[in-house]
Formats: structure tokens, C-alpha cells, sequence
């Protein structure tokens, strides 16, 4: 039985069906449903700081609050709620955080991002979340 389930959203249509199959967990065991957005803020700690690191943040953020707002509107459509969550760090990493913060007993995400530049570059994250994760994953392929 799952009580609070997680979903990975990244904005792309992988993750909208990771999310339409985290409604259809979520009402069938009558569970809590979080959404989570993880800006990879990882890929920048070896830059130095300045104006273009903030406009690059900014835009990440904005991509992120879209991708989650669309979460919300499909969620609203669908007469459920989604408790979401704007989070930066190493993606994986803050998936896992973030479900033992919110005692998640089910995680689900998409297969695979938005391209496949970044699993060559930083390396899938739905894989390292399944190889760590200590409790269920449900990973939705296309």
C-alpha cells in the first residue's frame, strides 16, 4: 500500500506520462501526490559566479516553474491534487532527499530526460534513483 508518492518532472512529455501514471497510483491507493522539479544546479558549482550563471539560473527556473505549473493544470483537470516542489542539487540525489523528507513510499519517473545529451553528460538519473532508492520506483517508459 503506498500512502505518498513521488513524481520526477522535468518538463518533458516523458514526465507528463510519468505524472499521469502518478494519478492514476495515487487514486487507486487514495495516496498523497507530490511532484518534484530539480534544477541540476551541479553542473555549475565549477563555474565562477557572475551575470550569465544568473541569467542561466533564471532560465532554468522559469522552465521549472512552467513544467510545474502544467502539473498543476493537468492535476486540476483531473479533480486531484499535487503538492509540488522546486528544488536545486544534483538530481538524482534530490529526488531521494526529497522522498525521505516526505516519507514518499513510491517514487515514480520518466525513463529518461528531456535529451539524451544529458544522460551521455551527468548519466540517467532514473537509474541512479532505482540503484538508490530504499523504497519502490516506477520507472514510465515511452
Amino acid at each position: 500500500m503506498y500512502n505518498t508518492i513521488l513524481v520526477a518532472i522535468d518538463g518533458s512529455v516523458i514526465s507528463e506520462k510519468a505524472f499521469e501514471a502518478a494519478i492514476e497510483q495515487a487514486k487507486a491507493w487514495k495516496a498523497k501526490l507530490h511532484a518534484v522539479y530539480v534544477v541540476e544546479s551541479g553542473l555549475f558549482t565549477d563555474i565562477p559566479a557572475d551575470s550569465k550563471l544568473e541569467i542561466m539560473y533564471s532560465l532554468l527556473e522559469q522552465e521549472g516553474n512552467a513544467a510545474l505549473d502544467k502539473i498543476r493544470e493537468i492535476a486540476q483537470k483531473q479533480n486531484f491534487e499535487v503538492t509540488t516542489h522546486f528544488e536545486q542539487g544534483h538530481a538524482g540525489d534530490t529526488i531521494l532527499s526529497t522522498a525521505e523528507k516526505l516519507n514518499a513510499d513510491l517514487i515514480i519517473m520518466g525513463s529518461h530526460g528531456k535529451s539524451n545529451i544529458d544522460r551521455i553528460l551527468i548519466g540517467s538519473v532514473s537509474s541512479f534513483v532505482v540503484e538508490h532508492s530504499k523504497v519502490s520506483v516506477l520507472v514510465v517508459r515511452s
